[in-house]
């Protein structure tokens, strides 16, 4: 076989290659789409008659620890902790995890809640690095449910760590300090752990909302807009489709692997018993939802990952593009080094839901997906400059690419119109219209850029670091 028939035969095998994936990427949306609707439709059925009141007045709610990790927060410090104390809910403590900091994050904490040093009774159940300053309390009464731990920096996995141990309460909120709390969030996120009688509720996520442009004024959000910014618009879209679509669906079929790191509750028990987070891994909050789904699956208890539509945590996202791409370069590596560390899980039908579907869909399209479009991109520029192309044949199959991406756009806005509408000014609609339209050609290419970077980093950088979220502050 000469040389030309071989490249015949290759480009053959690409060709349908590539659209056996495209069609099973665009099938896989679809059904995405569809299980999404129906389980926003249930929810919405299901709670529209709930008392959260009763909850928050009643004696037998169950505790929560909010553990919130600080490293040199000191331009959010105060303000971010004042939210998180007053959130209505009657058994809660706040434990704020001082990683280190070298900046005045604990001096200013000291001085605005009252704090002093005070024996605290720790169970180190979890190894984690040791106390610096020491824990601290509030002599202010107002403040009693407060608790500010000062200790060597050991990272944010190591922090909850910590934070874990140092908790009393069955369950725990891990967020992260620079998040918005909505005043119910923990009445609402807390309900799926009491509503099961049949399984148990090992974990609860929900919708993470950016707070870039909003109002916020003593720690609360008092007004929502449209971001200024075209990156950050681009990715208020970008976290419909991801939580309104594609976690939603994945909660009705009991197969979530992911609950945010800015906002979760977690089963203590369970957490404890698989040893809390893992420090060596970048993808923290991915990492630990698996390793707990694994230890059920293996137990042969039932159980569910629950999820929450409500925008009950509201965080400020990535304003450049150096930053944007350094915090997706982290998610490709959180991912890569989840799937790798639980491999013997994937089409494994000992895990059921797990393994035979949630870590192979995870592997194929969250994982291999952007190197797969990559390779597709440089197939097509050897194919322009090799051979005779039918143009009208290749326009017409990016064109449909172009105008499913915009569909699928759609339907995350339509979700989000109908359902909590968090836009309400006028004019957005039209922005978020142009958003849609412009952001396959102009953001997706860093996204793509991202993720090829963070594979090049994590086979070939032995320096694998967290990366740097520089943020401003919420305040307004």
């Amino acid at each position: 076989m000469d040389i030309e028939n071989i490249l015949e035969t290759v480009s053959i095998w690409f060709y349908y290659f590539f659209l056996f994936f495209t069609i099973l990427i665009i099938s896989s949306y679809v059904l995405l789409a569809f299980l999404s609707s129906k389980e926003t439709t249930s929810y919405f059925k299901k709670n529209s008659f709930v008392d959260y009141k009763a909850l928050l007045s009643s004696c037998l709610a169950p505790s929560v620890s909010i553990i919130a990790p600080a490293y040199n927060e000191s331009l959010n410090i105060i303000e971010n902790v004042r939210s998180l104390l007053s959130i209505h809910y009657v058994n809660f403590n706040v434990i704020i995890v001082n990683d280190g900091s070298s900046d005045d994050s604990l001096d200013k904490l000291i001085k605005a809640y009252n704090l002093v040093k005070v024996e605290y009774l720790i169970h180190e159940e979890i190894e984690t690095k040791p106390l610096r300053a020491g824990v601290f309390k509030s002599t202010n009464p107002a403040f009693d449910k407060l608790i500010v731990v000062d200790k060597e920096n050991g990272g944010k996995s190591d922090a909850l760590n910590f934070g874990i141990n140092i908790s009393k309460s069955k369950y725990l909120a891990c967020i992260d300090v620079d998040c918005l709390l909505l005043k119910d969030s923990l009445q609402i996120m807390i309900k799926p752990f009491l509503e099961y009688t049949n399984k148990k509720v090992i974990a609860s996520g929900g919708v993470i909302r950016i707070a870039n442009s909003c109002k916020i004024e003593n720690g609360k959000l008092v007004e929502v807009n449209f971001p200024n910014k075209w990156i950050e618009r681009a990715q208020v879209l970008e976290y419909l489709r991801s939580f309104l679509l594609g976690r939603m669906a994945w909660a009705r079929l009991n197969g979530l692997l992911v609950i945010s790191g800015a906002f979760g509750i977690f089963d203590k028990e369970i957490a404890v018993k698989v040893g809390g987070y893992d420090t060596k891994t970048v993808g923290e909050d991915m990492e630990i939802v698996v390793r707990m789904r694994k230890y059920m699956e293996e137990t042969k208890q039932k159980y569910k990952v629950a999820y929450i539509p409500d925008p009950l945590c509201w965080t400020e996202a990535p304003d450049n593009y150096k930053i944007f791409v350094s915090q997706r370069n982290r998610w490709t590596r959180g991912t890569i080094e989840t799937l790798k560390k639980h491999k013997n899980i994937g089409l494994n039908p000992k895990y059921g839901i797990l393994g035979m579907l949630s870590l192979p869909y995870w592997f194929v399209f969250e994982r291999l997906a952007p190197i797969l479009e990559v390779v597709g991109m440089l197939y097509f520029i050897l194919l322009v400059i090799f051979r005779d192309l039918n143009w009208g044949f290749v326009l017409g199959f990016f064109l449909v690419a172009y105008l499913f991406s915009l569909l699928f756009s759609f339907v995350a806005i339509f979700s989000e119109e109908f359902s909590f509408h968090e836009y309400k000014k006028k004019g957005t609609g039209l922005q978020l219209v142009l958003t849609i339209i412009l952001e396959p050609l102009i953001l997706h290419p860093f996204v793509l850029y991202a993720a090829i970077k963070g594979n090049i980093d994590y086979y070939f950088n032995k320096n694998k670091k967290w990366g740097k979220m520089t943020r401003k502050g919420l305040s307004s």
